[in-house]
Parts: C-alpha cells; structure tokens; sequence
C-alpha cells in the first residue's frame, strides 16, 4: 500500500517535535514538510540540520518523502506586492523591489532542490506564481500575446531553476491551483509546452483545486500520467444549488457559510476518492498520498486523525491480473 503522510503546512504554527508526536499518534506513515515555520528552514539547513530533521522523524516512526516551497516558488513569476512580504522570509523580501524579491526567491527554489538531495528525497512540492492569473477573466479583452508573454516570463524564469534540479536528480511538482501559471487541465497543458516538457517539471497532484472549478480531476491524472511526481488528497465541498457567492469566492473569507464552495476534511467533501485511486493504479502510481488537511469548521486534529484512517482505508492495490483469466483452461 502506499504511504499516507501529512503535509505540515497547515501545521506550522507548531514546532517539528510537537508535529512528528502529532502525526505519529495519529498513525501517519511521514511527513511531506513545509518550508516555513521551523519544519525545514531552507537558509539553515545544511548536511547536520538535515540529518537531525531525518533523525527527528525516525524517533516518531516516521518517513520523509518531499518537502514543499510553496510560498517562496509563489514569488518567483508573481506580480509583487505587499501581501508577498507577509508569506516570505525576511531575506527574501529584502527592500521589497518585486525584481529582486523574485530574482531572491529563484535562487532559494533551486538551494531547496539541493536541500532535498542533502534528504536524500526527490521531490520538491510548490507554486510557481503567474504574471497573468489576473487575465483570469478576460474583460477588459486580453490579447493573446499577453498570454503568450506570461508563459514565455515563465519559462525564462523556470528553466534555470529546472536545469538545476536536473543535474542533481530532483522533481518539482507543481501544485495545479488557482493563482498559479497552471490551473486547470488546459493551462496545465501549455505551462509544460512553454517548459518544452522539462523532464525535471511535473505536478504535486491536488484534486480540490479542480473540482470546484468544474474540471475533471480524474482526467488530470491519466492525461498527466508520466508528470504526477506526488499525490495530495484534499477535499472540498461546492453548492448544487445556487447562492450568494460564486466560484470566486466573493471576498467572503474560507468557513463563511455563504460560500459557493470550501476545503472539507478528507471523505466529507465532493471529491470521489476511490476514482482517483483506480486511476493512480492505473498509471502505476507508487508515492505517497499525504493529506493536505484543511477545514474551517472542524478541529483539526480530530479531522487529521480521522483523514489518515479514510486515506488508509480507501487506497488499495491493483490486481495485477485481470478477473476473467481464471476461466481460461490451463
């Protein structure tokens, strides 16, 4: 079976040790860790930081298969302003100028790629930013070479940082989600042609983003099937009848009872797990499924204990031989 591990983001507010006793009593197989609070601090960790860290997940039990910067991979295409300096490290934000917060950020992306080699894991999870996610809705009209300057901005700033992770044997796999270069199976599509498909450049695969949106998130992993380098299960919640606020979320806050849709604790959302579990069989899909635990409305570590045993008892095998052969003669 594959490993079911925790995704730490939402629990950054908490040190690592707190952290490991947490996901080990609630029976989680690792850790994907995040690059913030003190989960993995990409400026101090050099060969001793790192061997402690895989030190402090073996005394719990636990396992460490990616680490993920999505915070600071959000600062390398964004359009800079002052909600990044809220998200980014001091040495990063530095005198805010947007040129050289993303210039900064390029070059913690590929120290984390070379971190992840110290881990001994090989991939990096994260966000890319986009110059253009505010064309998202195209009024005033947006002329296609715009769009076309958004992915080519993308494609200068990333190839180096992929180049890297390729000599040194590491994947970074995009979170597919709005706000980011790709957000859905068509954008998705043309950020790996900008790529000129890099071979180090996949996806941190995350059902929630796209169901709400309407996309089909089953499709996403047998279109992708060769790029999902690592597997979030997430869930979310959407209306089937109409409100008050849409799919934008009308700058109504998550947990806001009027909203159109909503992160849901693993099993209590719209997501059908058990398709995306036949399709990752499919595809042969063999890493983790680390739960990326979210909603506003429940205690979280009651929803995260009760997330690893849904994950658990919904993932299973394939068969490996198809169900009529024992009716042929031998």
């Amino acid at each position: 079976m594959r490993p079911v591990t925790l995704f730490t983001g939402q629990w950054a507010d908490l040190d690592i040790e707190t952290v490991c006793r947490k996901a080990s009593k609630f029976d989680y197989d690792g850790l994907e860790l995040a690059c913030w609070g003190n989960h993995m601090e990409i400026d101090k960790a050099d060969e001793a930081y790192c061997a402690k860290r895989r030190k402090t997940l073996e005394n719990y039990g636990l396992k460490l298969y990616a680490i993920s910067t999505h915070l600071v991979g959000q600062a390398v295409c964004d359009n800079i302003d002052v909600r990044h300096k809220s998200i980014l490290p001091d040495y990063i934000w530095g005198d805010g100028d947007p040129e050289g917060v993303r210039q900064r950020a390029a070059r913690e992306i590929i120290t984390t790629g070379h971190v992840a080699k110290r881990l001994g894991i090989n991939v990096v999870n994260g966000f890319t930013g986009s110059s253009i996610w505010q064309y998202v809705y195209s009024f005033p009209a947006v002329p296609e070479e715009m769009i076309n300057a958004g992915y080519a901005d993308f494609a200068r700033r990333w190839k180096p940082i992929l180049d890297e992770y390729q000599k040194i044997g590491i994947k970074y796999a995009l979170e597919v989600h709005p706000t980011e270069i790709a957000f859905d199976i068509a954008s998705a599509e043309r950020a790996l042609q900008a790529l000129d498909y890099h071979p180090a450049f996949g996806f941190n695969y995350d059902p929630s983003h796209l169901g709400y949106q309407g996309v089909d998130y089953v499709e996403f992993i047998y279109r992708f099937k060769e790029r999902i380098f690592h597997v979030h299960m997430k869930d979310v919640f959407w209306r089937e009848n109409p409100g008050t606020v849409g799919v934008f979320g009308g700058h109504v806050p998550f947990g806001d009872p009027r909203r159109y849709w909503d992160f849901r604790s693993v099993g209590r959302g719209h997501i059908q797990f058990e398709e995306i579990i036949r399709a990752l069989n499919y595809i042969k899909y063999d890493g983790p499924l680390s739960v990326e635990w979210e909603d506003s409305a429940m205690d979280r570590e009651a929803g995260a204990a009760e997330s690893c045993d849904y994950v658990k008892d919904i993932d299973f095998k394939s068969s490996g031989l198809a169900f009529d052969a024992a009716f042929e003669k031998k």
